[in-house]
């Protein structure tokens, strides 16, 4: 017998859980299979959140010939088969799984068919189309994003499955705590699949009581459903999402959700991309405004690598709490982007003659360095004269913030050489 998440799939858009942006009343798949005039799509979103379901309830809703290939393991003999039957029928709903893997030779021989019409495509991805998938098929595709279904949108498809004789298991005499359904519901993150084969692993594994009801409390709901309230793929869109969400926390000041996100990388024991989140940020957004807190970030970065998970959540917590409330400033990364800014643009110049190296025979004849004047051999450090190409002499690259005391001395002496020019 199949799985209950594969029984309980929707065979009508009717019978969706969840994404309600895309196939509610008015939005545009409900509108494309009211009309009847589909379009190849890709469905993008983290596993178990519907997208074979959306693909087959589109095929139930309109009545064409569905079939399911996965870009991996189906090789061109499955897609010419698809082709003939479309060929035949006028219309085929292709769902190809994993289509960010369809390699050139696939993609070549199903583009003629997305073209004419002959075969829509229904492409299923985990992975960001944009990043992922050959232009060549992202071209021809409208992008749908899936989210991950609420806690209350699983706990409904769980009651619609226990009660659902043809399909799902109202044939078994069965009571769900409260607090059972809800551990389902919550404990897969947003994964739809899971809590359903978890239900269904609950109800055939356990025993009926006394008066032949299966009795399921929460902990035969933990012992079913394992995993983690949290996933995390450290090459997948989510991992890039935290590690900007950290960031932009800590930038933000926002010492509660910077904790939050660091406590998702640590769980995911990413200790590498933490360590690197946080030296870029103690550079990039508190940098000359609390040059400290680099160093001090750097220590804490040492100590967690020596000690390790999990003693090393607890140097990393203090690196970040001090970041989030350390002063900011842009400023250094500004300047550079600035000065690289002219440099891609074009805009160099020649260094200097009085700049340029001196210490080779020949140069004084070439006029290298004559006018050059010595910073030491003045009492102030300083002394007037040109060091930027004459075409750049009167370019401000840095531009300093009071945010910290260390930027404000520094902002100081800055202008007082600047009003010296």
């Amino acid at each position: 017998m199949k799985p209950l998440a594969f029984r309980m799939r929707p065979r009508t858009i009717d019978e969706i859980v969840g994404q309600e942006h895309l196939v509610g009343p008015g939005k545009i798949i409900e509108r494309m299979v009211a009309a009847k005039q589909l379009s190849s799509m890709i469905l993008y979103g983290p596993p178990g959140i519907g997208k074979t379901s959306i693909a087959s309830a589109i095929a139930g809703s309109t009545k064409y010939a569905f079939r399911t290939l996965n870009a991996v393991t189906s090789n061109k003999k499955d897609m010419e088969i698809v082709a003939a039957e479309a060929k035949m029928s006028g219309k085929v709903i292709l769902l190809l799984d994993e289509v960010h893997r369809l390699d050139k030779g696939k993609q070549d021989f199903l583009l003629p068919f997305l073209e004419n019409g002959m075969i829509t495509l229904i492409g299923a991805t985990t992975s960001n189309p944009y990043h992922a998938i050959n232009p060549a098929i992202r071209s021809r595709c409208q992008i749908f994003e899936l989210k991950p279904l609420t806690p209350d949108e699983i706990a409904k498809t769980l009651k619609r499955a226990l009660h659902d004789e043809e399909r799902g298991l109202g044939r078994y005499q069965t009571e769900v705590a409260e607090e059972a359904l809800q551990h389902f519901s919550q404990a897969s993150g947003g994964d739809v699949r899971s809590s359903l084969n978890a239900l269904e692993l609950a109800v055939l594994s356990t025993s009926p009581n006394e008066e032949n009801v299966i009795v399921i409390n929460r902990t035969i709901a933990e012992e079913c459903l394992q995993k983690k309230s949290f996933s995390h793929d450290r090459d997948g869109d989510a991992h890039y999402d935290v590690i900007s969400a950290f960031q932009k926390s800590i930038r933000g000041s926002d010492v509660n959700a910077a904790l939050h996100y660091l406590a998702r990388l640590i769980e995911a024991g990413d200790l590498p991309s933490i360590a690197r989140r946080l030296l870029v940020i103690a550079y990039e957004d508190i940098g000359l405004a609390s040059p400290q807190a680099g160093q001090r970030t750097l220590a804490a970065i040492q100590t967690a690598e020596k000690i390790g998970f999990p003693e090393a959540r607890i140097p990393l917590a203090a690196a970040v709490i001090e970041l989030c409330l350390s002063p900011k400033s842009n400023t250094a990364i500004s300047a550079i982007d600035a000065a690289l800014a002219d440099i891609r643009a074009g805009k160099s110049g020649d260094v200097p003659a009085h700049l340029k190296d001196a210490h080779y025979p020949g140069a004084k004849e070439l006029g290298r360095g004559l006018e050059y004047k010595y910073p030491h051999d003045y009492d102030s450090g300083w002394v007037k004269q040109q060091y930027l190409p004459d075409k750049l002499k009167n370019k401000r690259y840095y531009e300093p913030k009071q945010t910290g005391k260390f930027e404000q001395a520094l902002a100081g002496i800055y202008d007082k050489i600047e009003r010296g020019k």
